[in-house]
């Protein structure tokens, strides 16, 4: 089974300042970690990057750019996208085509908007998932701190049964990553 590591929108904007997601940089670092561990392994690292005409993740502009403490190297792989779902208008199912992955694992930003998403078009498209308990964050809303939509995101997407196969949702610790 070939697995992957998709690293969703661990950009300057959504990681520092007012729209920060909570506990990034314990976010970014757990996520380095995990990407360390896959490179290790040689299986591809997926930089993902939204992208909007205007507002803080303008491409080329300073929020949109990669977080700071987000460590990449020149091998991994880059998509760019313009909503929630990572697959929708990108090379992202074609990249992971062409390696033969069949097991996605997938954090970063914003656990109710693009995790999510991207978590429930992987499950539709058939792929084996791990979601990383500890490894996505988002911002508080009107009514749930950022804590609690990561927990029930993570609860959630564990018992969905529709896509036939389920996350599996475990902290970064636990994450074991063959190529």
């Amino acid at each position: 089974m070939s697995t992957a590591l998709l690293i969703i929108d661990v950009q300057q904007a959504l990681c520092f300042g007012e729209e920060a997601a909570f506990d990034s940089e314990r976010v970014i670092a757990r996520i380095n970690t995990l990407a360390d561990k896959a490179r290790g392994a040689g299986a591809p690292v997926v930089l993902i990057q939204h992208e909007e005409e205007c507002g803080s993740l303008r491409v080329d502009s300073d929020g949109w750019q990669l977080a700071e403490g987000l460590v990449t190297s020149p091998g991994d792989l880059r998509v760019r996208k313009t909503t929630p779902d990572s697959f929708h208008r990108t090379e992202l199912l074609q990249l992971l085509r062409e390696r033969e992955v069949s097991r996605l694992l997938i954090c970063g930003l914003q656990s109710d908007f693009c995790v999510d998403t991207t978590t429930r078009r992987a499950l539709a498209l058939g792929y084996e998932v791990i979601l990383v308990a500890d490894a996505h964050s988002t911002v508080d809303n009107r009514v749930l701190s950022a804590a609690q939509i990561t927990a029930h995101h993570n609860a959630t997407l564990a018992n969905m049964t529709s896509f036939g196969k389920r996350a599996v949702v475990i902290p970064a610790a636990e994450v074991r990553i063959e190529a």
